[in-house]
């Protein structure tokens, strides 16, 4: 054999050993951290895109190699059930206006899907908007297989009342109508069965976490001595603390446990990283929620994004050596 012909046959043999060695590197996570693509779909608290921050740190931090490009296009208002309120300034949109378009243009091999909070459109009860909650849900694991991804179904996290008892918007059953800034004032009890019967869909899915049990278990320890203690402000949109308890319940279904506090630079560089992407992806995929501000178009996007992970990587590498 020439030397030319040795070096070709070393380059690859290399290559095949390089391969090798990426695949069974992604083969070695456990679901869904073996995904190279993780899409988050879900409402305002989506949107706010805290707690997919969180999670995004925690995994650096974590050193989970090669990480999943995690794309969050959490929409404001959303529903899965295509129901709106009556008071409610425009139909609330619709995830299923705009899934086919998303996952065509992503192409995720995880969806993990967060819905509720909107779906009950802060009425009573009712076994008509159960049913539209349900065929929304049902709709959603039928595409998102239909695609060839798998499917994360996560609990909506309560409504808290505590926040609310005293501002004039809540109602109790009976009234007329109900609306986002007049809630039935036992709504969370509306979550509590639209969440006991996601948890009942984990033989049809991937994976099920319950976001409403945990939330409510902290509100409960908390208020033994803050009976005024709350994680939801306006009793729906969780505050910082409420989307890392968030955060901190995905990551322990994921098999990944919270490390300590990361350097605030850090999470504010990885918050940008995220929200650019949120935006432009957003744009995109394209919705019918008007109010929205235009993300950048995705190549500029992703310069942007480059430009940021030139400084995260820095950081991330400190705390990892600082652990050690």
């Amino acid at each position: 054999m020439n030397a030319r012909l040795r070096r070709t046959v070393c380059s690859l043999v290399v290559l095949c050993l390089m391969t090798t060695t990426v695949r069974s590197a992604i083969a070695e996570q456990p679901f869904p951290l073996n995904a190279k693509r993780i899409l988050f779909l879900g409402d305002s608290i989506t949107h706010s895109g805290g707690y997919v921050t969180w999670i995004e740190t925690q995994l650096r931090l974590q050193g989970v190699d090669p990480l999943p490009e995690m794309i969050n296009i959490g929409l404001s208002s959303e529903t899965c059930s295509g129901l709106s309120e009556e008071g409610h300034p425009f139909p609330r949109p619709d995830v299923h206006e705009r899934l086919d378009r998303a996952l065509e243009k992503i192409q995720p091999d995880v969806v993990v899907s967060c819905y509720g909070m909107n779906d009950g459109i802060y009425h009573p009860f009712g076994e008509e908007r159960f049913q539209a909650y349900q065929d929304g849900v049902n709709r959603l694991i039928q595409k998102v297989h239909g695609a060839q991804a798998k499917l994360i179904l996560m609990t909506p996290p309560p409504f808290d009342s505590v926040p609310l008892r005293d501002k004039g918007k809540l109602k109790p059953a009976g009234e007329g109508s109900y609306a986002y800034f007049a809630m039935y004032e036992n709504y969370d009890d509306v979550l509590g069965k639209y969440a006991q019967w996601i948890m009942q869909q984990k033989d049809r899915v991937e994976m099920v976490i319950d976001l409403h049990t945990p939330f409510n278990a902290a509100l409960a320890e908390e208020r033994k001595t803050d009976p005024q203690f709350t994680l939801t402000p306006d009793g729906i949109h969780p505050g910082a603390t409420g989307h890392r308890l968030i955060g901190n319940v995905i990551l322990r279904a994921w098999g990944i446990p919270a490390k300590s506090d990361p350097d605030p630079e850090l999470s504010q560089l990885v918050m940008q990283k995220t929200s650019i992407l949120h935006d432009a992806w957003l744009s995109e995929v394209g919705h019918k929620r008007p109010g929205v501000k235009p993300g950048l178009p995705l190549d500029e996007a992703n310069t942007k994004v480059a430009e940021l992970e030139k400084r995260i990587q820095p950081l991330v590498a400190k705390a990892r050596r600082t652990e050690k």
